[in-house]
């Protein structure tokens, strides 16, 4: 369980990553004839991460998934290819990776995991959180268990509170557009 009031870190995050299956999804594949694997995200944690990039906050996606469905809704949220790191099963170094590219230091990343693999980044990111249902491992290592489950509002329940308490939840319908 969280081991402080993780919201006296909030103002202090100025880029995020997120692992994805079982974060900004519910975890559930489907897979079609071809092989391909499916995957449902959330519209509003779409859009949390839209907002992210609006006003300029670096975003990576870390995950151990590779998929074109991951690419294109990355693409659709509006992050960069190059901060998408599949295939990632281990985890840290690749976080570490991130942080160095845009000069930050851990403690300035608020980090999204749901399972064992993410517990290294979720032991060494400024907020470390998790969805309601991530396993028990990983709400042990986390600063912030949010209410909302895996790919039903975590990520946007995360990035809301951060936005908010820097000022920056709302919507630059210019930026927006453009995104």
């Amino acid at each position: 369980m969280p081991n402080y009031n993780y919201k006296t870190g909030l103002a202090g995050i100025r880029a995020f990553a997120f692992d994805v299956d079982g974060v900004l999804t519910d975890g559930s594949l489907l897979s079609t004839p071809d092989g391909e694997l499916l995957r449902v995200f959330n519209s509003k944690d779409g859009l949390a991460i839209r907002m992210c990039r609006m006003h300029g906050y670096p975003v990576a996606i870390i995950t151990g998934g590779a998929s074109d469905s991951i690419l294109q809704r990355c693409a659709g949220m509006g992050i960069p290819d190059e901060d998408i790191y599949m295939a990632s099963r281990d985890k840290l170094p690749v976080f570490d990776s991130f942080c160095r590219k845009y000069g930050l230091d851990r403690k300035e990343v608020a980090y999204c995991g749901d399972d064992i693999p993410d517990i290294p980044v979720l032991r060494s990111c400024g907020i470390a959180a998790v969805p309601a249902d991530a396993a028990q491992e990983a709400k042990e290592a986390s600063d912030y268990i949010s209410s909302y489950p895996g790919g039903k509002g975590c990520v946007r329940d995360l990035v809301e509170q951060v936005l908010k308490i820097q000022g920056k939840w709302y919507i630059d319908y210019e930026k927006y557009r453009k995104l």
